[in-house]
């Protein structure tokens, strides 16, 4: 399924946001990993209708991988 591509650059945003904040990072740092992240490339290719999961759970997913990629 393909999503409308505003209504996607918005979802990126309230998700970053929301990343952002439980992970205590500034919005820039939280940017530059969103866009090389898994669940970028899958939210942005519509695999798994991955953009129609929550804000909530897409920040948990990019969260998730922060965590991981820099060990915390």
């Amino acid at each position: 399924m393909e999503a409308n591509p505003i209504l996607l650059q918005k979802k990126y945003t309230r998700v970053m946001e929301i990343a952002a904040a439980k992970l205590g990072i500034s919005i820039r740092e939280v940017l530059d990993f969103f866009y090389h992240s898994i669940t970028y490339k899958n939210m942005s290719e519509g695999i798994s209708d991955m953009h129609c999961r929550s804000d909530e759970y897409l920040a948990d997913e990019i969260c998730d991988e922060y965590n991981i990629k820099n060990k915390r």
